[in-house]
């Protein structure tokens, strides 16, 4: 299955001061490649807060492109793939509110939060933040930096199916019961936990971590 994984810094508290997105690419159980793109907000205000968590300032993309240019790079590119988020639910709404902030129109897509998906793979782990799933499964992570942060979860999407004993991402929602978030030009459904899932398979699955 086609997939890619995105995420998203912000310079502020505000869902649309994404100074950041990062996005890995997932082709047939693997991530393929990785990006990563500086955002200059329309409101050039970063929070210390929010800078000390990411290391990025004012002056870093005080030349970068704002949204809709680096939109236009991947938005065609991200067409008819599943879309990966940990912590989708703050992803995603960064994604619809920068969007809608510029009048422009949110991709048609399905995507699933990878938080609920490693609950459902690893619900012996007490936590199942980025961090703590990357250094689980032996995941290089440069944490709060968007590619970094985007190309773990592809891999631990890809990790928690093989898991889960699946062969591909698009078995996960059948597999697990757990309901897929929907983008739609209408609006959006949250991706959800879903029903309690079946009797978890063997591992063993066909997914691979390897890079291509």
């Amino acid at each position: 299955m086609y997939a890619v994984a995105i995420d998203f810094e912000t310079a502020n508290e505000l869902r649309t001061s994404a100074c950041s997105i990062g996005v890995a690419w997932i082709d047939r159980g693997r991530v393929v490649a990785t990006e990563e793109h500086l955002i200059r907000p329309r409101e050039l205000r970063f929070n210390p807060f929010n800078s000390k968590i990411h290391g990025i300032h004012a002056d870093d993309v005080a030349e970068a492109p704002e949204f809709p240019e680096v939109w236009a790079l991947l938005e065609e590119r991200m067409r008819g793939r599943l879309v990966l988020a940990h912590n989708a639910s703050f992803d995603l709404s960064v994604l619809r509110h920068t969007l809608a902030d510029y009048g422009m129109a949110a991709p048609v897509c399905s995507y699933l939060c990878t938080v609920i998906l490693a609950r459902r793979a690893w619900p012996e782990l007490t936590a199942h933040k980025l961090n703590v799933l990357a250094a689980h499964l032996g995941i290089a992570l440069e944490h709060h930096r968007a590619g970094s942060d985007a190309e773990a979860c592809g891999r631990i999407a890809l990790a928690a199916a093989g898991a889960l004993g699946l062969e591909r991402l698009g078995q996960i929602a059948e597999a697990t019961g757990i309901v897929p978030g929907e983008l739609r030009a209408d609006g959006y459904s949250a991706c959800k936990a879903g029903r309690t899932p079946p009797k978890r398979r063997a591992a063993g699955g066909l997914v691979t971590l390897e890079r291509s």
